[in-house]
């Protein structure tokens, strides 16, 4: 803890994605730099489960996938369309393929160094969105099956003392579809804090309040 950060504990991720996904709600993901901290808190997530076709574990252990299979609480991390990252935490005790797609970060450390990987009009635009965060925070394969529990790897996920707190002030805490999807596009899979500024996308019309 020689940053001051505290991670989660493994058991945080043991449960299904779908419990883990909007329990991430206002924790901060942090990436360690050699000029310090910088990342902000998670304000929106997606689940993906087992038994469902827009799971990435779907077709079964791949070398792409061999993370989602090991034990939970390490980072998955992908490219999409040829250009994009995407950074997830894994779920649910090893041999169970689940993880969590975090899609978008308020700003809260390191804004300068996020700039000088993404360029950007506002801070806003430097992390509303799961390959925007990966390219303001030089997230990569690189960083694939990061130990997201350890306060000193280069990427990790750290307990917001007031967590309760940043979920009333950026609340409600909305449960709606996924993004982009052509699979389950319409399992209600998708969490975020309504009243952050930095959600990547709305849906009002196929959102529920929750809380």
């Amino acid at each position: 803890m020689k940053n001051g950060f505290r991670a989660l504990p493994r058991s945080f991720y043991e449960p299904s994605a779908r419990t883990v996904a909007p329990a991430l709600l206002g924790h901060w993901l942090i990436r360690n730099t050699a000029n310090g901290a910088c990342g902000g808190a998670i304000v929106e997530t997606e689940a993906y489960l087992v038994g469902d076709p827009a799971c990435h574990g779907a077709a079964g252990l791949t070398a792409r996938n061999r993370v989602m299979f090991g034990a939970p609480g390490h980072g998955y991390v992908y490219l999409i369309y040829g250009n994009y990252f995407c950074a997830n935490v894994v779920c649910q005790p090893a041999g169970v393929a689940e993880a969590v797609l975090i899609r978008a970060v308020e700003v809260a450390f390191g804004e300068d160094f996020m700039r000088e990987h993404r360029s950007a009009e506002s801070a806003r635009e430097l992390t509303s969105g799961p390959g925007k965060l990966c390219q303001a925070m030089a997230i990569d394969r690189g960083l694939d099956g990061v130990d997201l529990c350890d306060a000193a790897a280069a990427l990790f996920v750290a307990r917001n003392p007031a967590v309760a707190e940043f979920r009333r002030k950026r609340g409600p805490m909305i449960t709606t579809v996924r993004v982009g999807l052509k699979k389950a596009a319409d399992a209600p899979l998708r969490f975020y804090l309504a009243g952050s500024l930095f959600v990547s996308r709305r849906h009002p019309p196929a959102a529920k309040r929750v809380g």
